[in-house]
């Protein structure tokens, strides 16, 4: 049987090729559940670099996608787009097709810790970000402070400082200091031009305006959230039932019970009861951890 001709990654220089590379990329089929474990399967067992080089290229959206949510860290996307692409390529040799889930969802978490390594090592404002719970706050604050429906790029509001240290376990003068350094950062904007693509010119705007998902982002998507609902269940075993129960009737209702609730129904202060919840989230969070390691992330200390 002939094989067929690998498909050639379109090269990516700069800026300038981006958006002829953003065209060029969705011309890349999407592979079905059975293609790509077909091939997944040919290269895990024969290192076959025409299986690997269609694998790649069938993601390379997904790399493109995930790079767009990073633009406002203030690098050229073509920079990022090439570090996700390392990212997929190491998602790609590390992938086992019979564990059950699709290359997409794999891969996503390579090619995201491909991307913030980068953005790490290329912010210097992340110098003071060298523990875990640091890099969290660079990585969430932006999507906390939209949450709370904070100005951008004005200081936070002390309630706001307080959410946001608390929900990432991070004391709140990093958090002030972390969004001062990040205002100084700038955000790229949406209307800067992209030339040199067949159609003539164009900006990120038009890029972004497709509101169409991608068939692999929606499958790892759909796939992630049934994963970590998974591990979610496999963590709560390593709570007690007092902790179980505590947890959930705090933070996975819809309707949470307040501590004098608890602590009525379990004949004990309101603070037991907060320092409780406090020890079980704690203790989820590790266990989490542990398993996504365990699961999905076995080369990525």
């Amino acid at each position: 049987m002939t094989k067929s001709k690998s498909p050639s990654v379109p090269a990516l220089s700069g800026e300038q090729s981006l958006n002829r590379y953003l065209a060029e990329i969705r011309k890349f089929p999407v592979l079905t559940a059975e293609q790509e474990y077909m091939l997944a399967k040919r290269y895990q067992e024969h290192e076959d670099p025409e299986a690997a080089a269609q694998l790649v290229s069938s993601h390379l959206r997904l790399v493109a996608k995930i790079a767009m949510g990073y633009r406002g860290y203030g690098l050229p996307v073509s920079d990022l787009i090439s570090e996700g692409n390392v990212g997929l390529m190491q998602g790609v040799k590390k992938f086992e097709p019979d564990r059950g889930f699709r290359l997409a969802t794999y891969a996503m978490w390579w090619i995201k810790a491909s991307m913030q390594e980068f953005i790490l090592r290329s912010w210097s404002l992340v110098k003071m970000g060298t523990t875990a719970a640091q890099k969290k706050l660079f990585f969430n604050l932006r999507r906390m402070k939209k949450q709370l429906e904070a100005y951008e790029d004005s200081d936070l509001s002390p309630e706001d400082v307080t959410k946001i240290a608390t929900d990432l376990g991070v004391p709140e003068q990093e958090v002030i200091n972390m969004n001062r350094r990040m205002m100084m950062g700038g955000d790229a904007s949406l209307n800067v031009s992209l030339r040199g693509a067949e159609e003539g010119s164009g900006e990120w705007q038009d890029w972004l305006a497709d509101d169409r998902p991608l068939q692999d982002e929606t499958v790892a998507e759909a796939e992630e959230s049934q994963m970590r609902m998974e591990m979610l269940s496999e963590a709560m075993n390593s709570l007690n039932e007092r902790e179980r129960h505590i947890l959930t009737e705090r933070r996975l209702t819809e309707k949470p019970q307040t501590l004098e609730e608890l602590s009525q129904e379990y004949d004990v202060s309101r603070e037991r009861i907060r320092q409780i919840e406090v020890r079980a989230f704690e203790k989820l969070q590790k266990a989490m951890q542990r398993i996504a390691g365990e699961r999905l992330l076995p080369g990525i200390a």
